[in-house]
């Protein structure tokens, strides 16, 4: 958490986390498996299996990351529903690599070098000219372009950012005990990789896509979870909170998205179907390949920072930069459209991204759905 700052830690808060027992947050699903049952059986034995390879993945995962090129592990499933222990590589021809660890085997993956998703590119110094500027709603024929400035209340998915940054994606609007509405996304997105100041605008659409400040204002920037990069440590989430209100601020998706986000969330389950909406690629759809992961995000100027407890969403596609503080949910089923984790880095062929449960309790807040805020 930010030092030295004021929190939103309260015995009001705690008592509103506690008295609705995070409702939903697991919803019984056992998280070493998709929930929809889209994956074969784990039986009471593969159960332990998996245990048993977690378990591996630690005890070698400081030791595998010395080793130039492997930039990850993770705890996947074969298609047979065995567990493995996954290692990602930046680029291919990485030797030496073990074929199992403590007796559970190595699934190699090339992934591609792991970056913070944050819109590459210049500076825009003059608005209206990069990409946004206009209407971004339109009528129901009208293509929706989620670079654009929106009419206020913005949708949550589309473009934002600090005046600093290029560009991110809004996640989602969240609350906290007294109702206050915040915009979530990420650190690098609203704190600018931790050179921001408490109280620094928030902006809609992003500096890249013509957004500029105080005319395109949608909050200021509340608290961030500092990122630490320095060698030998760890991260769990890349993740600030900037107020707003609801004349600023919905809570749904644009009319080509999968519109409100439920406010209960659920744990990652390895092959759980899941979607998002954000600034780049708009709505799409991947499944969970891996969970527990250990990451290295490179976010520029010699900047790698290590991130623990990682979803992993596996294939290209998924996701691109611009699109960083994306708020991923679960796609079908009984928990369709409940929150699993914010997107925040991503590979050639892998998404990552924090889990959702750790980013809400780090920063005391909730999906805005859950308490009644001006009748919405």
């Amino acid at each position: 958490m930010t030092k030295g700052l004021f929190r939103l830690r309260s015995s009001l808060v705690a008592a509103l986390l506690v008295s609705l027992v995070w409702l939903g947050c697991t919803d019984g699903n056992n998280p070493l498996t998709a929930p929809d049952g889209l994956v074969p059986d784990i039986s009471v034995v593969s159960q332990d299996a998996f245990g048993l390879a977690i378990a591996a993945q630690e005890n070698h995962t400081t030791r595998l990351l010395t080793t130039q090129g492997l930039i990850g592990t993770a705890v996947g499933l074969t298609e047979n529903g065995q567990p493995v222990v996954k290692l990602f590589l930046a680029t291919e021809g990485v030797g030496g690599l073990p074929v199992s660890l403590d007796g559970i085997p190595v699934v190699v993956e090339v992934i591609g070098e792991i970056f913070a998703l944050q819109q590459e590119g210049r500076r825009c110094d003059n608005p209206g000219s990069c990409g946004g500027g206009g209407g971004g709603g339109g009528g129901e024929d009208d293509e929706v372009d989620p670079t654009a400035r929106f009419d206020r209340p913005v949708p949550i998915g589309v473009s934002t950012g600090h005046p600093d940054i290029t560009a991110g994606t809004i996640g989602a609007r969240v609350i906290d005990a007294n109702n206050a509405v915040y915009a979530l996304s990420n650190n690098h997105v609203y704190a600018n990789r931790n050179a921001a100041q408490i109280g620094d605008a928030v902006i809609q659409p992003g500096t890249f896509d013509g957004g500029t400040s105080p005319a395109d204002d949608i909050g200021t920037l509340f608290d961030f979870e500092p990122i630490d990069f320095s060698d030998g440590t760890t991260n769990v989430i890349d993740a600030a909170i900037a107020l707003s209100s609801t004349a600023d601020l919905g809570n749904a998706t644009p009319a080509d998205g999968y519109g409100i986000p439920k406010s209960t969330t659920v744990l990652a389950g390895v092959g759980l179907r899941v979607m998002k909406y954000g600034r780049t690629t708009g709505q799409t759809k991947a499944r969970v390949s891996g969970i527990n992961a250990t990451v290295n995000v490179n976010y520029g100027n010699g900047q790698v920072a290590r991130f623990i407890r990682q979803i992993v969403i596996g294939g290209g596609g998924f996701s691109a930069g611009g699109d960083s503080g994306s708020l991923i949910v679960v796609e079908k089923g009984g928990d369709k459209g409940k929150a699993v984790g914010l997107l925040f880095a991503g590979a050639i062929n892998a998404t990552i991204a924090n889990p959702i449960d750790d980013v809400l309790s780090q920063l005391g807040a909730l999906i805005g759905n859950t308490l009644t805020i001006d009748g919405n």
